[in-house]
């Protein structure tokens, strides 16, 4: 797991089987973004069968198989979408190329698992959103900034246990290593990624509403600009953004693409969740200037007193034997498909809604 380089950023986890070999197949499409490894791993993990891999470079996929050697090369889409015995495709395109991916997935009897951002416009949502009414199949999303940090899933289970009261705010700092060289040109073009508020604010909206319990939020604030990357004219390289949710709660965050060489991980990513009777920090993938291990840093404070768990090899990453579960019995335990379109389009509407200030 390359720690310094988030693009490529693929967390492991115990195994922890939810099926036998060969009772949920899956097929990795378009391997535009590293988080597929993450995505990978995590539903092999969960007791996943690895099937085909298709990109249209053939780079990718080789580089794909020397790490899950057990794939199989298809001839081309078409052959990984109609195979009768995969239940379930998880791809990362190109951001605006996700949604049209989905729909042909979903209209070929799969479930579709796909990386973040979901969507670059308020259309593809739209249509994936019928797609889905129509096939009843899943649209399910890699929020891994909460789903695969196990710090964010003990704080969720912290918050359900009542631990700080309710919910009343949450605010999040997501800053991310550029690596500009190291970046495909598709990233840095506007249309095609969709504005920073869009790509990596859609962590942050996601585990607001997770947190706070809200099903609905207004955009009240969004701001975008390029203070310092004049040579990528369509990059964002800064980001904030203010929502209430439809109970009251409020959201704050910042992400940015100003991590440090320095730092000896690809961004400083923290929450602060306030409740009526306590409050929780995360500090999810390190602790600056520290020598306690590196990640899933977890601080609560509340009437019983302060307390500090280092969350690594704790919860583990349910998430995902949960949606092989949810796409097998078809339930919704890992996570409503209302949550992850309505986590998609608010991100969609801050984007919208964003005043460029430089």
């Amino acid at each position: 797991m390359n720690k310094a380089d988030g693009m490529n950023y693929a967390p492991q986890g115990k195994p922890r089987p939810v099926v036998k070999p060969g009772e949920f197949v899956f097929s990795a499409v378009r391997l535009d973004h590293g988080h597929i490894y993450g995505m990978t791993n995590g539903l092999l993990e969960a007791g996943a069968t690895l099937k085909y891999v298709y990109d249209p470079d053939p780079a990718k996929v080789e580089r794909f198989l020397k790490t899950y050697p057990q794939a199989k090369p298809a001839r081309s889409e078409e052959e990984a979408l109609s195979d009768p015995g995969t239940h379930m495709i998880a791809g990362a395109a190109i951001t605006s190329e996700r949604c049209a991916l989905g729909l042909r997935a979903m209209a070929a009897g799969k479930d579709y698992f796909t990386d973040k951002a979901p969507f670059t416009t308020l259309e593809q949502l739209a249509s994936a959103k019928a797609m889905a009414a129509e096939t009843s199949r899943k649209y399910m999303v890699y929020y891994s900034e909460r789903l695969h940090v196990e710090s964010a899933i003990l704080a969720g289970y912290m918050i359900e246990a009542g631990e700080i009261g309710k919910v009343i705010s949450v605010t999040g700092f997501g800053p991310h290593r550029l690596g500009a060289a190291g970046r495909p040109a598709w990233f840095f073009k506007r249309d095609q990624y969709g504005g920073i508020l869009c790509d990596i604010g859609s962590h942050q909206i996601e585990q607001y509403l997770h947190f706070a319990g809200e099903d609905d939020a207004t955009v009240q604030l969004a701001r975008v600009a390029n203070y310092n990357n004049p040579a990528y004219p369509e990059l964002e390289d800064f980001g904030d953004c203010a929502l209430v949710g439809k109970n009251g709660t409020t959201n704050y965050f910042r992400v940015d693409w100003f991590n440090p060489d320095g730092l000896r991980t690809w961004g400083d990513g923290r929450t602060f969740i306030l409740g009526t009777e306590g409050y929780i920090e995360l500090r999810k993938y390190i602790n600056v200037a520290a020598d306690t291990a590196n990640g899933d840093h977890l601080f609560l404070v509340n009437g019983k007193g302060e307390k500090y768990i280092h969350a690594a090899g704790v919860t583990g990453f349910p998430f995902f034997g949960q949606l092989i579960l949810d796409c097998l019995n078809r339930t919704e335990n890992a996570m409503t498909q209302a949550h992850a379109f309505k986590a998609a389009e608010l991100c969609l509407l801050a984007q919208a809604q964003a005043v460029k200030i430089k």
